[in-house]
């Protein structure tokens, strides 16, 4: 396979176009909690944004953004940091905070990052390039540490028959390399049919949000999302598969007051103001354009709420659909 890091292709940010449309007008302080190549911190900017916060984990990004940021003077700032604490970044309330879940085409591409099962690289997966290491996991975790990762994080069915393979094959050989573990996950699932994902699609996935504590950092940055915003304020947010895209949409439903009595004869439930109004309660996908010219975003979806002048309460975790084993440690 070609060298990601000759890849010359250019990076596109997802859901973009409807990003932009559903924002507009662009006005203020924003800040991009997913910075990566910069699409949507240059794309805010040249909308209308007076200034732009851009937030990675990856300290590479910035390096990487050197040669156009300071096209920007000082309207652009940059910081390394994590959803978790986005409320931080900034000294004034936000106009608006986006972001995009997951891990970005750039990381993917870069076969030394290991986070492509389609490319050999150091079993590695760490977005921030520090803490454990996706080789540090699968090597050292029991069968049904890694079981339960790859059920609830990676909705594996296989999960547990891939765990006892890969605890056995470590016996031999410690697990440094992403096609060490691609050929284990391989020989315990069937050869997929045309049209079906690779065999090895959702135990990276799974792997991944664990070694990032993705879900966790997620459920920590609509908490602090919310904070940052002042009233009127936009929050858009793109998910790339159904296990955040619960956590966002219930998120939303529980602060835009959709809750409720579940009939007529039950307990009247004490009001409570709602923290975000939504622009739409159906997820906006990419459109047939999109899919052609960017065929990863064929899973994305995006959802935005408006910040209301409501205050800011606590999260009850229950109602974000969480992982079992998320709430599990959480208890």
């Amino acid at each position: 396979m070609p060298a990601a890091a000759n890849d010359s292709r250019p990076h596109i940010p997802v859901l973009l176009r409807p990003i932009l449309k559903a924002i507009a007008p662009v006005e203020g302080r924003w800040l991009d909690g997913t910075f990566g190549a910069g699409g949507y911190t240059r794309a805010l900017l040249d909308a209308g944004a007076e200034h732009v916060i851009g937030v990675d984990r990856d300290p590479m990004v910035f390096e990487m953004a050197q040669a156009w940021a300071g096209d920007y003077g000082d309207r652009l700032s940059m910081v390394e940091g994590t959803f978790s604490k986005l409320d931080t970044y900034s000294d004034v309330p936000l106009d608006g905070v986006v972001l995009d879940l997951g891990v970005s085409s750039m990381q993917l591409d870069q076969a030394e990052r290991g986070f492509s099962f389609m490319q050999d690289g150091p079993l590695d997966m760490r977005m921030s390039q520090s803490g454990m290491s996706a080789a540090d996991f699968v090597n050292e975790s029991s069968d049904t540490q890694i079981a339960d990762v790859l059920y609830h994080f990676g909705e594996e069915r296989a999960s547990r028959r891939i765990a006892r393979a890969i605890v056995e094959a470590r016996k031999t050989t410690p697990f440094e390399t992403t096609f060490q573990l691609v050929e284990v996950i391989e020989k315990c699932l069937p050869r997929p049919k045309p049209g079906q994902s690779h065999p090895a699609t959702r135990s990276f996935q799974a792997i991944r949000i664990a070694v990032n504590n993705e879900l966790g950092e997620l459920v920590e940055g609509l908490a602090a999302a919310e904070r940052a915003l002042k009233p009127g304020g936009q929050l858009a947010v793109v998910t790339f598969h159904s296990i955040e895209d619960r956590i966002v949409k219930r998120f939303f439903q529980a602060r835009s007051g959709g809750g409720g009595r579940a009939n007529r004869y039950a307990p009247e439930v004490e009001e409570v103001a709602a923290q975000f109004k939504l622009k739409s309660r159906k997820a906006i996908g990419p459109d047939e354009q999109e899919l052609e010219e960017n065929p990863r975003s064929r899973s994305s979806k995006l959802r935005v709420g408006i910040r209301t002048d409501a205050p800011t309460t606590p999260i009850d975790l229950k109602t974000l659909g969480l992982p079992a084993l998320m709430t599990k440690e959480t208890r």
